[in-house]
């Protein structure tokens, strides 16, 4: 009898280790490049990781560093290695207007999170404001070729300020510790880092006229047109995670980082701050739509905004850089629930 018992028990183990390989393999593959090391913009993705929603969603995902948006969109959109691709979304459009065959998928900030750091207590409200002020910024970044059009706004030129060209890896610092009165940046990756020793605040390009889609997904054309069901479920289920997240499950999410990434020794602090910062990024779902899809008047004041600089055709068709409707985040209500 003991011996029938064993062997039943050896039969139903091999049973269900059959059954796991077999829901393992019915998983589809989807290989997920991200714009930088981990921060606060990627909660979304880890978490829905950690919590196994993409798994539930039939996908099995792998989710890779990356080290900026614009090697990012480059190495997507070369359709070789990913199956799409998390960055700064101009960046995006600035390489398709050039040929490369990449569209967006979804987008969760939907105003531009580049703009100037100043200190809390400084009475900076406006480029009208720093005639004579020494300000950081990186000649390589995306705010450089604002930064023009930024100052118009306050009827000043860069001979009226004390502008200096620093390395978007010390820019944090320089500002931090004071050698600098204000700096142009991304402003949700670095205020809540330069806040620790400088109380800081933002003043948006996106509240001068200089708005477009910041972070979000795309994909190359080739792969959308292969792997389309499969890139919108991923795109669904992560803006129905960042619903999830600023329904008051921000500690969550930062657990999530911290447990998917403990080799990169992020402070929770820091990439809560985070988290909290991109939500004025995000806006006010359009009337109708969920968050993550995207918004076609959003789009047309992109190409307004990108093209006053120079950086696409001021004829660029605005519906060409986007796929609509990929992004369903009500599918997955039952499976993210608060």
């Amino acid at each position: 009898m003991m011996g029938r018992r064993l062997a039943a028990a050896a039969a139903g183990l091999a049973a269900a280790l059959a059954c796991q390989a077999a829901a393992a393999q019915a998983l589809e593959p989807l290989k997920v490049r991200l714009d930088w090391t981990p921060w606060g913009v990627q909660a979304a993705f880890h978490l829905a990781q950690h919590k196994g929603w993409y798994k539930q969603a039939g996908l099995d995902v792998t989710l890779e560093d990356g080290n900026g948006s614009v090697t990012t969109v480059q190495i997507v959109g070369s359709g070789d290695s990913f199956d799409l691709g998390h960055a700064a979304l101009a960046s995006m459009m600035i390489a398709r207007d050039k040929g490369l065959p990449v569209k967006a998928v979804a987008v969760f900030a939907r105003h531009s999170d580049i703009g100037l750091l100043v200190p809390a207590d400084s009475g900076i409200t406006g480029p009208a404001q720093l005639k004579g002020k020494k300000v950081a910024y990186t000649a390589g970044s995306l705010e450089a070729p604002f930064i023009d059009a930024f100052l118009a706004r306050g009827k000043l030129a860069k001979s009226d300020i004390d502008l200096v060209n620093v390395d978007a890896a010390g820019k944090a610092s320089t500002y931090a510790v004071g050698r600098a009165d204000a700096a142009f940046s991304t402003i949700p990756f670095f205020l809540p880092v330069v806040s620790q020793n400088r109380p800081s605040k933002a003043v948006r390009f996106a509240d001068f006229g200089l708005d477009m889609p910041s972070f979000g997904l795309f994909a190359n054309e080739q792969k959308l047109a292969e792997r389309g069901e499969a890139i919108g479920r991923f795109a669904s289920v992560s803006a129905r995670a960042w619903e999830y997240i600023y329904a008051g499950h921000q500690d969550e999410a930062v657990a999530a980082i911290l447990a998917e990434r403990p080799q990169a020794r992020l402070d929770p602090r820091v990439l809560r701050g985070q988290i909290d910062a991109l939500r004025d990024y995000f806006g006010t779902p359009a009337a109708g739509r969920r968050l993550g899809a995207p918004v076609p008047a959003d789009w047309v004041q992109a190409v307004r905004t990108l093209s006053s600089v120079g950086l696409v055709r001021a004829d660029a068709d605005p519906a060409g850089f986007y796929v609509p409707d990929l992004v369903q985040p009500q599918r997955y209500d039952a499976m993210v629930r608060p």
